[in-house]
């Protein structure tokens, strides 16, 4: 227990011990989990089940404690719950009184029950937690309720048959030999220490694994007569059970060209989106009451409030944490590719839910849009300086900048194809397009970096960029270049992706031989050390924003082609 490459770990982690469904270790995010599960089980169900067939048909359950009620996401997830009416939420509530501290009575005073009442929850007591004929009783009650998410509320006793019960030492605490002793003598246990697994308790598993395997094989011959009347269904459900995507899923997102005129990456985003919706009914997600800015609505489809086979937007409400710990529910669940977006400076307010989808490896997509200074008016308050580089050290998670609109079609593909969490982050002001016959921006983006413009074989000076800044370094690098200066662009829309290709390719987009570097993004200048080094310089912003219109922000915090320029001469000269 808690030892170097045990399978039982301090706290449960997805992947490393069998039956672990999700990582919860920080408090409530296993309950907001949960109620993502059971709407990717709501989503499925309106999807696939015929009548006679109900091939996507389970409860979710959970045993949640006084800590995890005490979290702010388990408040936005049970008020959620209720307003969606997920009525298959069985959750057993660990009533013991104790947090570690001591007594709930220091800082948990309110009627729980009457709480997740007036969320619209139905909330059942069970008086005694060794009771297993109520606890039984309880949760076929909660079964039979199909439009109310359950909290069975069981009082029980921690350190329950020791000398520590009802003491918060009893919580992490080792017991100790004349403690475990007592215990052992009251739970009529062999007296020494040996690990022991009495005959009848083994002989209770051995049944209830049998009486798994036959409930498994009821479900494989209802899911074989399924395909045999549904073939088409049944085609499409195995495939979003196995987690693959069709090869053509890109077929219908359109080319974005100079001409259309400029677009922000949050607009090419929802474009892009919903081309991917004709052809990935798996896809399902929404936004934190930001959809129309977010432009994560799937036009033409309903919300999950409705069970139909054509309900998949989600309304989560001014509840990012949720959101975020929902969407890696429902990626834990199979069968659903979940979204979720907000403005980038809210990462904060989601962060443990998307650190948990990293440690989990787990494809859930973040979206964030609103990603610099070029918020403009809304002010500091609002725009993101240190929120990139925050998400980038954050290990196992693709963070991408696209600097346009087919760079953003490409960021979608590689979050749609990676089996690993992604945050895609957008403008919320208009960028030019890069002619896609100059630029492979599929290609460049799918590598994490690459050359824009050449301007020799040996460039004196590189500019690097991403996102917006892209557009800051193109011109630039044409002033410079009517100056006689051998300029190299690079747009580098996603660390990770980069620095996840061979050493060759990336010093081949950024020859070591060339120490004149300068680097371009609204943001902490913190992080692009790697890629200047010593010899080079960053455009960053080591300071917050300001409320006015986005492009005088921008140009007051020396966001300019002159400056650039200026920038770049003092590196050559």
């Amino acid at each position: 227990f808690r030892q170097w490459a045990s399978k039982t770990p301090g706290h449960p982690e997805y992947g490393l011990t069998p039956g672990v469904e999700a990582t919860t270790g920080p408090l409530g995010q296993g309950f907001a989990m949960g109620v993502g599960m059971a709407l990717a089980e709501r989503f499925l169900a309106g999807k696939f089940n015929k009548p006679g067939l109900p091939v996507i048909d389970h409860f979710t359950y959970a045993i949640v404690s006084d800590g995890d009620l005490m979290e702010g996401v388990a408040s936005e997830a049970a008020s959620l719950a209720g307003t969606l009416g997920l009525g298959k939420i069985i959750y057993l509530y660990d009533d013991n009184h104790i947090s570690i501290e001591g007594s709930t009575d220091l800082a948990f005073t309110e009627d729980r029950a009457r709480r997740f009442e007036a969320y619209g929850w139905q909330v059942i007591k069970v008086e005694d937690g060794n009771d297993l004929a109520a606890i039984r009783d309880a949760v076929e009650a909660a079964q039979n309720n199909p439009d109310q998410p359950s909290l069975i509320q069981v009082r029980t006793h921690i350190g329950y048959g020791t000398p520590k019960q009802d003491q918060a030492s009893a919580h992490g605490e080792p017991l100790g030999a004349e403690a475990w002793a007592a215990a052992r003598e009251f739970y009529h246990w062999p007296a020494d220490d040996r690990f022991v697994i009495p005959e009848d308790v083994r002989e209770h598993m051995d049944r209830a694994g049998a009486r798994g395997r036959e409930l498994q094989d009821e479900w494989l011959v209802l899911m074989s007569d399924y395909r045999a009347k549904h073939p088409r269904e049944g085609a499409v459900l195995d495939r979003l059970l196995r987690g693959e995507l069709p090869a053509d899923f890109m077929a219908d997102v359109p080319a974005f060209t100079p001409e259309n005129g400029p677009l922000a990456t949050r607009a090419a985003s929802g474009k892009v989106l919903n081309a991917l919706a004709t052809r990935l009914p798996e896809l399902c997600g929404g936004s934190a009451d930001l959809a129309p800015s977010n432009k994560t609505f799937l036009a033409g489809y309903d919300d999950l409030r409705t069970r139909g086979p054509r309900a998949r937007n989600i309304h989560f409400g001014v509840r990012e944490h949720v959101m975020g710990s929902m969407v890696n529910g429902m990626a834990l669940h199979g069968g659903v590719r979940p979204y979720g977006g907000t403005f980038l400076v809210f990462a904060d307010y989601m962060r443990p839910a998307i650190r948990l989808a990293a440690l989990m490896d787990i494809p859930s997509i973040f979206v964030f849009t609103h990603d610099s200074i070029g918020v403009g008016e809304d002010g500091p308050t609002h725009q993101p300086v240190e929120q990139a580089m925050s998400l980038r050290v954050i290990p196992n998670l693709a963070v991408i900048r696209p600097a346009d609109a087919n760079e953003t079609a490409a960021a979608w593909k590689m979050a749609l194809e990676r089996r690993s969490p992604t945050a895609l982050l957008l403008t919320r002001q208009k960028l030019p397009v890069l002619d896609p016959t100059r630029f492979d921006t599929t290609g460049g983006l799918a590598r994490g970096g690459y050359v824009l413009v050449e301007g020799t074989a040996r460039p004196d000076l590189i500019l690097i960029a991403s996102g917006s800044e892209v557009h800051l370094a193109l011109a630039a690098a044409d002033q410079l270049a009517e100056q006689g200066r051998r300029v190299r662009v690079v747009s580098l829309p996603c660390f990770e992706l980069f620095e996840a290709q061979p050493k060759t390719y990336r010093d081949d987009v950024l020859p070591p031989t060339v120490t004149a570097r300068l680097a371009i993004e609204a943001g902490v200048t913190l992080g692009w050390e790697r890629y200047v080094g010593e010899s080079g310089d960053v455009l960053g912003l080591d300071r917050f924003g300001a409320s006015a219109p986005g492009g005088v922000v921008f140009q007051n915090l020396g966001f300019t082609v002159d400056n650039v320029v200026a920038r770049a001469l003092a590196l050559l000269d």
